[in-house]
């Protein structure tokens, strides 16, 4: 009976505790459903340069004792919130450096990732009140998109949820992003221009509109030489008849897909279309190089290679207009591609991309003869391909939600939220894959993988670890440090760039972390070679292997003498990644490795022999992650190539040199130039980053000069706005390649990565392709500074920037609709003067729209337009169909 009644006992409190947690949850649950749909959010950017208003940025450990203040609101809409078991969670790209209500404390998670919940003073969040509370951040925000959305609200056991007025895959932020008025500088050293309507007609005035019959047969890129006859060729209904000998057959399958989409007809019966490949008709061997005659009676094409003739046929495309497809012009071609590497990198370890936005980047490429893709496979934010036999890599590492444990996925950043069902998560299967480099094969373009390491490795190294458990739990522990990539003994405290810990570093001391290294590049050429497209060269990452509070803006604070407009830390708790791994200690007592910071480039050189025991004979990486070997002839590989990535104007127009004098081939990839996730211009609106630039538009690219980077001091300024002096002082031998780069922290849709991507990119390709007549040869120690040399032709400059910015504006924009590419559309400039709108736009031939009565009714602009004196005009560009327009900005 005392069994029984104990037994009974027993059962009562299980059930009592049972309901005691159930009701604790569905307290936490109310609280979380309140919160998430009772709080209005606000943020708002009040001073990018608070040490102007009393702040210590220095004190409170701002790099380069920079900081800004933030007004953070919370508009309560009902009832009032007793209750302090809520927290909101947030993505912010500034470190948060003190938070002003005592009532709220803000802690800094992983990445981006920052933690907002209530002190012990919290008392309460007033019914139908605005709480308000000030934050003073790292740097400075500039632009609307430095806000990220999907703010979300956690408690104890409940199910998190997005804060309504921030769950936006948007761009447009407005819902809770205050407008930030003038604090769109960076310090009142910035000499940028913003660009308003005024500004912008300003920078257009240049720009005049050629004629269509002037434009016709011009080809984009431009070739070596181009003669335009006076005749031009009617196609009937048949259309061409393509008769490509040597050209395989899914290439030519891409060329009749091309000419459809012009709606030219493919056909035996149609204008004939000759092509052969003949080595011996050239003098210099250089792959893609041909020869091109349009004349009545049909085309030829002598070409040095299979690609010669695909991009003959391109160039028979390009000279073609969407409005009149059936006129070809006559012509003449002689055409060779200036660089052999003429790239485009894509990221999509920040946020994932679809397979069918990576073919339509691919299927954009080849039409402009651009010929590698360099595919940023892995980050700290997301594993994206399927490796056999480590399926934690994609079953974790490729997934974001809220599991503080990091147990089912990564944490949340970029603004992906608490679920995984966003451009945050995602992953290409091995089959993907294939598919993608059989794509990229048939256009001509080598896919270069790259599995960034040591650094920015964390989605892989968590991966790892919970592989590492699995496998322990079962008892097999050498099966299980088989592919550990952390060494448990390393407690040093260090902060990746992007603000994770060390678990962002691969451990280079590891024999586990080369062999998970051979286990993917062996996995990823199999692929590779069922593909058709054997790995030519493997993309081993590199970069930022540091520690960023060693950076030269932070200093001790222990020093007795302390430099202004430094941020003051404590450098004596901070590491160099590795500095307390008894492996990595070994390594340098062993004599291994010089001293700690040399790792990475140790592990570069360990990873070349992995690659070149695989098969693949060219090694490509970052170039600061080669910076301590001592030349290319350290490596494995035959052949070692640098992205180079340094700001011209901070040192990089001599820097360059000295990875070419050490046998680097170097890909010019200048991130003031050519990283195409920077702001197309000076202007809140615009997102993106702008740590290297102000902006890169289409101009400024079309202006680059990638094999004489001095040079570019003459037509460019610095990310301040001001001339600065460019001068090599080494020997140049000439890049390899020029290549663009889309970082994707703030493109979490597609739509806003073929905003950010296009036009820019036929700019890039027009660099790659072709050597201009105002491009200088490099001189050592010529110094070149704007307003001050005259070593550049401007007028040449500025003819060609009107014939290219007519032919994008007349021709190439249509096309990109044609291929359903969501580009920018440029807004217009515009003044009143003399109470008459006048107005231009960048690209003659897009149109201009205006509105006198906020946007109810749309004119198109044909010439200036008397405006009443009390009218507020509107203005923006629409496409060719009418389909789409441009934002909306008001004239002031």
């Amino acid at each position: 009976m005392k069994k029984f009644k104990s037994a009974m006992l027993a059962t009562s409190i299980a059930s009592l505790l049972t309901l005691g947690a159930m009701q604790s949850v569905n307290a936490s649950q109310k609280i979380v459903d309140t919160l998430s749909s009772q709080l209005r959010l606000n943020y708002q950017i009040v001073d990018n340069n608070a040490v102007n208003d009393g702040v210590d940025c220095a004190a409170l450990g701002a790099d380069w004792a920079a900081c800004n203040k933030v007004t953070l609101t919370l508009k309560n809409t009902g009832p009032a919130i007793t209750s302090k078991d809520w927290a909101i969670y947030f993505h912010n790209i500034r470190m948060i450096l003190a938070v002003n209500n005592d009532q709220y404390r803000i802690t800094h998670v992983t990445g981006d990732l920052h933690k907002l919940e209530p002190t012990a003073k919290f008392t309460n969040i007033p019914a139908n009140s605005v709480v308000t509370i000030p934050i003073i951040g790292e740097y400075w925000q500039i632009s609307e998109s430095d806000v990220m959305p999907r703010w979300y609200v956690t408690s104890t056991d409940a199910k998190p949820k997005i804060i309504a007025n921030t769950n936006t895959d948007s761009d447009n932020l407005s819902a809770f992003v205050a407008p930030l008025g003038e604090q769109w500088k960076i310090s009142p050293n910035d000499h940028n221009i913003l660009m308003t309507p005024e500004s912008r007609y300003q920078r257009n005035s240049d720009i005049k509109k050629i004629t269509a019959d002037l434009l016709q047969g011009q080809i984009l890129p431009t070739p070596v030489k181009l003669t335009i006859g006076k005749e031009s060729i009617t196609l009937n209904q048949s259309g061409v008849n393509l008769i490509l000998n040597g050209l395989a057959k899914p290439s030519q399958l891409v060329l009749e897909k091309h000419f459809k989409q012009l709606n030219i007809a493919v056909t035996k019966q149609g204008f004939k279309v000759n092509a052969s490949i003949d080595k011996t008709a050239f003098e210099k061997g250089v792959n893609g190089s041909y020869k091109l005659d349009i004349t009545p009676q049909g085309a030829t094409i002598v070409a040095f290679d299979e690609s010669g003739i695909f991009y003959a046929v391109e160039s028979i495309l390009s000279s073609i207009t969407v409005s009149k497809p059936q006129i070809i012009n006559t012509l003449s071609v002689e055409d060779a591609p200036r660089f052999e590497y003429r790239g485009m990198m894509l990221d999509i370890g920040r946020n994932f991309k679809s397979k069918k936005a990576v073919l339509q980047l691919l299927d954009m490429m080849s039409k402009y003869k651009m010929n590698k893709f360099h595919f940023h496979l892995s980050d700290d934010e997301g594993w994206r391909i399927e490796i056999p036999g480590l399926p934690e890599l994609t079953d974790f590492g490729s997934k974001r939600c809220h599991d503080l444990t990091e147990k089912q996925c990564l944490l949340p950043q970029l603004g992906s939220g608490p679920n995984s069902d966003n451009n945050g998560s995602g992953y290409f299967t091995r089959a993907d894959y294939i598919e993608i480099v059989k794509y990229a094969n048939a256009r001509f373009i080598e896919v270069i993988p790259e599995i960034d390491m040591p650094a920015h490795a964390r989605a892989a190294i968590l991966s790892m670890e919970v592989r590492y458990q699995r496998l322990m739990k079962q008892g097999k522990t050498e099966a299980a440090n088989e592919y550990r990539l952390l060494d448990p003994t390393d407690t040093s405290n260090t902060t990746t760039v992007q603000f994770y810990n060390r678990q962002s570093y691969l451990n280079p001391c590891l024999d586990s972390s080369k062999k998970f290294a051979n286990k993917v590049i062996s996995e990823i050429a199999k692929m590779h070679v069922e593909a058709g497209q054997p790995i030519s060269t493997w993309h081993f990452g590199g970069d930022e292997a540091k520690n960023i509070h060693f950076g030269n803006g932070y200093q001790d604070i222990h020093v007795a003498k302390k430099e202004a407009g430094k941020g003051l830390i404590d450098q004596s708790v901070e590491d160099h990644p590795w500095a307390k791994s008894q492996a990595c200690q070994t390594f340098v007592s062993n004599g291994v490795v010089e001293n700690i910071e040399h790792l990475p480039s140790y592990f570069a050189i360990e990873v070349s022999k992995i690659i070149k025991n695989n098969g693949i004979n060219r090694m490509q990486a970052w170039q600061d992650g080669v910076k301590f070997a001592t030349n290319a002839k350290a490596f494995a590989t035959d052949d070692v190539v640098v992205n180079f990535w340094d700001n011209l104007y901070w040192g990089g127009y001599d820097s360059v040199n000295e990875f070419a004098n050490k046998g680097y081939k170097v890909i010019v990839s200048n991130p003031d130039y050519v990283y195409l996730d920077m702001p197309y211009e000076v202007n809140p609106k615009e997102s993106g980053y702008y740590w290297a630039a102000r902006f890169n538009d289409e101009r400024k690219i079309f202006s680059f000069a990638p094999n004489n980077l001095p040079q570019n001091a003459e037509t460019s300024f610095d990310r301040n706005g001001d001339a600065f002096a460019a001068k090599g002082t080494m020997d140049w031998p000439g890049a390899y390649g020029l290549s663009a780069q889309i970082w994707t922290e703030n493109i979490r849709t597609e739509d806003k990565m073929a905003y950010m991507i296009y036009p820019r990119l036929l700019s890039v390709a027009e660099r790659a392709w072709h050597k201009a007549d105002w491009e200088t040869n490099y001189q050592k120690d010529r110094e070149f500074e704007k307003g001050k040399t005259k070593y550049v032709d401007q007028q040449k400059l500025l003819n060609d920037w009107n014939q290219f910015a007519n032919l994008i504006g007349q021709r190439e924009l249509t096309k990109l609709d044609l291929a359903a590419i969501d580009y920018r559309l440029p807004l217009p400039g515009a003044k009143i003067e003399s109470g008459k709108l006048i107005a231009n736009v960048v690209f003659p031939g897009l149109t201009i729209e205006y509105s006198t009565d906020q946007g109810k009714n749309w004119y198109s602009y044909n010439g200036p337009v008397a405006i009443n004196n009390n009218a507020s005009v509107s203005l923006r560009t629409a496409t060719a169909d009418h389909k789409r327009t441009s934002r909306v900005e008001q004239l002031n």
